[in-house]
């Protein structure tokens, strides 16, 4: 069934956008009938085991069970109303005149020049500048340089200068591939006008990636005594990425800065908040509210668009089509934002790592959307700036009246009292004794303050919208090595603890808030950390009892055994369909499942041991920014859909232990049951689970055994997991004994 909504005033059949159910609602209401009833029947084992014959191994697996129960009665809410929207930017021209098109500011994020480099910022900025939109001038992209680097000052120095040319370049061929390094590199029609442009911006390039390797900024370079002024702000030898005052440089004004057709330019803002050692600056959510408050003081666009540095923009339409939500009267009153999922380019032929995370980013958004609306993501979101102040039947004044959503900003940017009042509130005490983080703006209270700001905002009434068009609206990069995934992975899951353990805990608050349902499903994600521990129980427990030749799970010939036939085989079919349903394939399910034993081998095993030793008092490690730079040679194993692991660390290590005891108890295993006998009939069920994982272990057997380049594991790491490993077989042996 589809339905027609934001409907043409004076228009026939004309619609802005329409939403269809899914047909599988009533498989998947049915199914979850039956399958509930099969995870009662399994715990009520359990616990009459337990009753009856109390021992550490049943309390565990009852442990164990009942976390992945939780889990999966959280996942139905993805899929008891799940539903699937379709816009057409296209006709939001025939709703909105040219003056009426809102103004919106983009927000982009960067904090290390090195592992975020300034020219694929630059590319990031630039794609967006060149939005399909009637007003360009209307667009004001802000950088966030939480690096406080002069060489990304310098880059988008650069970046404005080109953006001069490449910007009428986009409107005339009415380009889709907008970022000027993905057009260069693709099979474009070769011409004297590309030609010239391409030379441009290799020079471009060149200047960019010079000044990155010396770390300084040939004056040369700069065309104007403003810019040489700009520099100075960040000159060598007073430098300090954590103790600097704000940097705020308008580097293209929208008031009198034209293309080269005189088209007037989008507006263009460099900001480095101010730091200091002595301050807390909440990460990327404190960079976030800064930029707020500076936009609110110089353009304070209704639209807010947060994106990723490494997140490009791949269709120029894409805010328009935001535009087709926003501009419903009936969504409007309570719409907080609409969130576009978040795509990868240059995935290889199966998506090895899963970094596509379909559930995450595809499936579950579209499970949301029919209850209040997708989490946000961080990236690739459109809010209204109204949402970020209040519920939406009660504003929260901000301390300065320049700084409300509906004041209207009538001064160019650049005169020197818009300065000053920017300059004010990007300091770094200007949120002391505010409301800033916690009744407005992005939420502060966890690392992942994507997730906890959409969860607040649901709580407070809002609803957001998911669009997922066919063509991607940004791609951007994903890691490339093991260590580097886990460790993101580790940073959410870590961020979702913060959550989890708080006053906010969804399960909770969000059920009284929100929904029972919008409850469970931002349960879902806050569960991450805690199916660290059900996987490592399955993951050690049956095997090392099975090295001591101790059956601990029912025999072939107890009905028990099909039921956990029934909800291994149910749970990863329904899985697989719901993946597949997604525009997924066989093979990249199941790299996405192996991915999934791996995470909760270690990133949320890690990060709930971190989060705990943090509760306490013990120190832990900071935020660490996931490194953008590709390194050719891991780029060519990647390509090959080679494991990079490459270096000794905790995580690499974790994974190696479980491989060495998951193949060692499939050996064993497989030994007993050709004795023959009743080993067949105890044993099976724990071979099977040793046999599962030691083949999801397969990329880690070759790099500690078979491998010879750098991306292998280190024989250090080797060493000491099967040292660990004996250890493990040692205390088992004694353990099994009595």
């Amino acid at each position: 069934m589809e339905l027609k909504f934001g409907k043409i005033a004076g228009a026939g059949a004309g619609v802005l956008h329409t939403v269809r159910r899914s047909r599988l609602t009533i498989f998947n209401r049915i199914f979850s009938i039956i399958y509930t009833a099969a995870v009662i029947a399994l715990l009520r084992h359990h616990i009459i085991s337990l009753i009856n014959s109390p021992s550490f191994i049943t309390f565990s697996l009852l442990i164990a069970d009942l976390l992945f129960a939780f889990s999966w009665i959280a996942t139905q809410a993805f899929r008891f109303r799940t539903v699937y929207r379709t816009s057409y930017p296209d006709r939001i021209g025939e709703v909105l005149k040219k003056e009426e098109f809102p103004a919106i500011d983009v927000f982009v994020c960067t904090a290390d020049p090195y592992k975020e480099p300034p020219l694929g910022v630059a590319n990031t900025a630039l794609s967006m500048m060149a939005y399909d939109y009637p007003a360009p001038e209307k667009i004001s992209v802000y950088i966030s340089d939480d690096g406080g680097s002069h060489l990304t000052l310098f880059a988008f120095m650069e970046a404005a200068k080109f953006a001069k040319y490449w910007l009428p370049f986009c409107r005339r061929r009415r380009l889709m591939d907008t970022c000027p390094d993905v057009f260069f590199r693709s099979s474009y029609p070769p011409t004297i006008e590309t030609e010239e442009l391409k030379n441009m911006y290799e020079d471009m390039r060149l200047r960019i990636e010079n000044a990155l390797e010396k770390g300084e900024v040939d004056e040369n370079y700069l065309a104007n005594g403003e810019e040489r002024e700009a520099m100075k702000k960040w000159s060598k030898g007073t430098f300090n990425r954590q103790d600097h005052p704000t940097v705020i440089q308008v580097i293209l004004d929208n008031n009198k800065d034209k293309d080269k057709t005189g088209v007037p330019m989008p507006n263009l803002i460099y900001v480095a908040r101010e730091k200091s050692k002595m301050s807390t600056h909440h990460f990327k959510a404190g960079a976030l509210n800064a930029l707020l408050r500076v936009s609110a003081a110089m353009t304070n666009a209704p639209i807010v668009l947060t994106q990723d540095c490494d997140m490009y923009s791949n269709d120029p339409q894409t805010l328009r089509r935001a535009l087709c939500y926003f501009s419903d009267p009936n969504l409007k009153p309570t719409l907080a934002y609409v969130q576009f999922p978040q795509r990868f380019h240059g995935l290889n032929k199966n998506d090895m790592y899963a970094n596509t995370f379909k559930r995450l980013y595809i499936v579950n958004p579209h499970g949301m959307d029919g209850l209040s609306g997708p989490a946000y993501v961080g990236s690739g979101c459109f809010f209204s700036r109204r949402a970020l102040f209040g519920s939406p039947l009660s504003l929260v004044d901000p301390e300065i009246p320049q700084l409300r959503p509906d004041n209207i900003v009538d001064k160019p940017i650049g005169s020197q009292s818009i300065l000053d009042l920017a300059h004010n509130v990007a300091r770094c005490n200007y949120e002391d004794r505010t409301s800033w983080g916690s009744k407005m703006g992005f939420r502060y209270g966890s690392l992942v303050e994507d997730y906890f700001t959409g969860y607040k905002l649901h709580c407070e009434g809002w609803i957001s919208v998911f669009c997922h068009p066919k063509r991607a609206a940004f791609l951007g990069d994903k890691p490339i090595t093991v260590e580097d995934l886990l460790n993101q992975t580790k940073r959410w899951a870590l961020g979702l603890c913060d959550v989890t353990f708080s006053k906010y805990n969804p399960t909770i608050y969000g059920t009284r808030n929100i929904s029972i349902l919008m409850g469970l499903a931002y349960s879902h994600f806050a569960l991450w950390p805690t199916l660290c521990v059900p996987i490592m129980i399955y993951g050690f427990l049956p095997q090392l009892a099975l090295l001591n030749n101790v059956s601990i799970f029912p025999e072939v010939s107890n009905s028990m055994f099909w039921v956990y036939v029934f909800l291994f085989v149910a749970s990863y079919a329904q899985d697989c369909l719901d993946f597949i349903l997604a525009d997924g394939t066989f093979s990249r399910w199941l790299c996405d499942q192996r991915m999934y034993l791996m995470r909760g081998l270690t990133a949320y095993l890690f990060a709930t041991i971190e989060y705990v030793t943090k509760s306490l008092g013990i120190a832990t490690g900071g935020f660490n920014v996931t490194s953008k730079v590709l390194d050719s040679e891991q780029g060519k194993r990647y390509d090959q859909g080679i494991f990079e692991f490459g270096l000794h660390s905790p995580m690499i290590l974790m994974l190696s232990i479980a491989a060495i005891v998951n193949l060692a108890a499939f050996i064993m295993g497989m030994v007993q049951i050709s004795k023959g006998g009743a080993n067949l009939e105890r044993l099976l069920v724990q071979v099977f689970v040793a046999g599962f994982v030691s083949v999801n272990g397969w990329p880690i057997y070759e790099a500690m055994f078979l491998r010879s380049d750098k991306g292998k594991i280190p024989q250090k790491t080797t060493i000491i997991a099967t040292m660990v490993a004996m250890t493990l077989f040692t205390i088992a042996a004694f353990f099994f004994a009595n």
